[in-house]
């Protein structure tokens, strides 16, 4: 998608003594290391609050609280996940329009399914985000297929990602028959699934498009999609704060901060120690992996650690998107678009890893992550399948056959 750069400018020995260097300034924030740290984890970690049972006044307190955290989501969903995927040339209003649509969609459908579900109030603030939550995984989702699929296929394809996102869910979160199942910020239910759903999309569709344009961006699409990543970067914590318990939301927001740095700092260096010079894809995808691989323990892991993961995803997704994406799609047989396996698949599956070191239920994470692998990428296979009943895009990554200028 981006052109690969010329010459070779690797200072490899200073790069590889900066990241040693950033792995010991995450040792340092760890508490058994730092004894000021320690009693910083204490204060932030303090007696819990039952939101629920709290007077009426109080509640409405603690919901405009959760409101305002809402509110930030909404823009991460449109703004943040919108520009960064008008990185493909000559896409962008269909990129806008897709983001628009899922948002759109997924929101009212996950509420009305919710509500005949009979769990709780399903016009409350706390169901409110979780569609947005739902909406999040369908964007990344479709960003597999970007450029490929007509609007009309895009509509149908919100209408349909919502239940299967909703079983797994159910599946995960609360059938009771994964108790200890830790995943906060969502690295394995919404970020992996979205991803895994979006490889299942795309399965064996290879041929379909073999004869087509290429994928392309240039250099007005991809100042678009830094944008679109420094945007997600800014509003990453309200997402991973949004369900947190209230006494653990500073350190959430803490700990979802140093993982994105963590991510950004490895993405350069590593971008410049694989490639030779730093790849846009790179800087604008993968430094955004650390906010994915935090999300399992967001709320319970501490700033060194948090820094730690932060630094394995943004090696993890920068391997992804130079050497690991062109395997995957060999093996599926089909194209990823924004590569969403590089950053939310893998990293998503990091963070649910990761969440094994602090609560030690291997088991249980494991399973997890297994069974949203399967349910995402067979659920996927499936809707792709109905979608592509409603034809094939006419002009691939393209405007010209949908849009007028």
């Amino acid at each position: 998608m981006s052109t690969k750069p010329q010459g070779n400018s690797r200072n490899a020995t200073f790069l590889i003594v900066a990241f040693l260097f950033f792995i010991a300034v995450a040792i340092a924030f760890l508490p058994a290391v730092n004894e000021n740290i320690a009693e910083g984890m204490k204060e932030l970690t303090g007696q819990s609050i039952d939101t629920q049972s709290l007077a009426y006044e109080a509640r409405t307190i603690f919901d405009t609280l959760c409101y305002n955290r809402s509110i930030h989501i909404l823009a991460m969903l449109l703004l943040g996940f919108g520009f960064l995927m008008v990185v493909v040339r000559g896409h962008g209003y269909s990129s806008i329009t897709a983001t628009l649509l899922a948002v759109s969609i997924a929101i009212p459908v996950y509420m009305l399914i919710k509500s005949f579900m009979g769990e709780g109030s399903a016009l409350s603030i706390d169901a409110f985000m979780w569609a947005e939550f739902a909406a999040a995984s369908l964007l990344i989702a479709i960003g597999a297929p970007l450029g490929r699929l007509t609007m009309d296929q895009y509509l149908l394809l919100g209408v349909l990602f919502v239940p299967v996102y909703l079983f797994n869910e159910w599946l995960l979160l609360e059938s009771g028959d994964f108790n200890g199942f830790q995943d906060t910020g969502g690295s394995v239910a919404i970020h992996a699934f979205g991803a895994y759903f979006g490889l299942g999309l795309v399965a064996t569709t290879a041929k379909k498009f073999e004869n087509g344009p290429s994928c392309e961006s240039d250099s007005t699409s991809n100042q678009f999609s830094l944008l679109g990543s420094l945007l997600l970067w800014v509003f990453w914590p309200y997402f991973t704060s949004a369900v947190a318990n209230p006494e653990r939301v500073v350190l959430t927001a803490i700990n979802t901060v140093f993982a994105l740095a963590g991510a950004t700092i490895a993405t350069y260096i590593f971008s410049k120690l694989i490639r030779g010079k730093v790849d846009i894809e790179d800087i604008a995808n993968a430094s955004l992996a650390g906010g994915v691989a935090i999300g399992s323990t967001c709320d319970i892991a501490n700033p060194g650690l948090a820094m730690l993961i932060g630094l394995a995803a943004g090696v993890l997704s920068t391997v992804g998107y130079s050497i690991i994406a062109p395997r995957i799609e060999k093996l599926i047989r089909g194209a990823d678009t924004c590569g969403v396996h590089n950053l939310h698949g893998m990293p998503g599956l990091l963070g649910g890893l990761s969440a094994i070191i602090i609560t030690g239920n291997a088991g249980v994470q494991i399973i997890c992550m297994v069974i949203t692998i399967v349910v995402a990428f067979i659920g996927g296979r499936i809707v792709g399948a109905i979608v592509g009943l409603l034809g094939t895009k006419k002009e691939l990554y393209s405007d010209l056959d949908e849009f007028g200028h």
